[in-house]
């Protein structure tokens, strides 16, 4: 792809997520327009309203999931997964604005987001939580689902309401629950 076409295709990308996070009906039209593209170029790239959905969905766990190397490589590995949970938070939001404007198309299957997100999201876990565990930060033992299973409560926040709040605090919880049982980072993790 040329690298004005890839920027275009970026620029739709973000002002779409943008503008379906305000409102799921947003016309395809008023964000090829806010993305300063012509019809043509953002038709092109995508055919059609669920095309740019997913694609926005997959952009957004790429960027998530490429966090994670991006934290551990510049953070002590404690800090990098709190940090991590902070942009799962956020990435739990686009989420929903997503599904949202999903429902407003006929013809996507329910549940398509989450299959294409899961083994992205576990892969990222499980770097994180070995990096973590390798460190004696966390506890032993601990699985990217069991991760996933305590942080399920991200997808149940409003996120027309105070979402930050309740995510920092459920998020505080977890990571204040993962320490328990470490054995600390100048002791080797037992291995059972």
């Amino acid at each position: 792809m040329r690298s004005d076409a890839r920027r275009n295709r970026e620029r739709i990308l973000a002002v779409a997520l943008a503008e379906l996070t305000r409102s799921a009906d947003t016309p395809l039209s008023a964000i090829a327009k806010k993305a300063g593209v012509g019809q043509g170029t953002f038709y092109r790239n995508f055919h059609h309203r669920e095309a740019l959905i997913v694609e926005i969905h997959r952009h957004e766990v790429r960027q998530v999931t490429d966090a994670a190397a991006q934290l551990l490589a510049t953070r002590p590995p404690d800090r990098a997964l709190r940090e991590w949970t902070d942009r799962l938070a956020r990435f739990a939001m686009a989420k929903a604005c997503l599904t949202e404007a999903l429902r407003t198309t006929t013809t996507t299957p329910r549940g398509v987001l989450t299959r294409l997100d899961h083994g992205p999201l576990s892969s990222a876990v499980a770097v994180l939580l070995r990096t973590n565990e390798e460190a004696g930060t966390i506890r032993p033992g601990v699985t990217p689902d069991d991760f996933l299973l305590a942080v399920a409560g991200l997808w149940h926040l409003d996120r027309h309401g105070d979402w930050q709040v309740h995510a920092r605090r459920l998020l505080d919880l977890v990571t204040d629950g993962l320490r328990v049982g470490a054995p600390g980072p100048d002791t080797p993790a037992r291995e059972d």
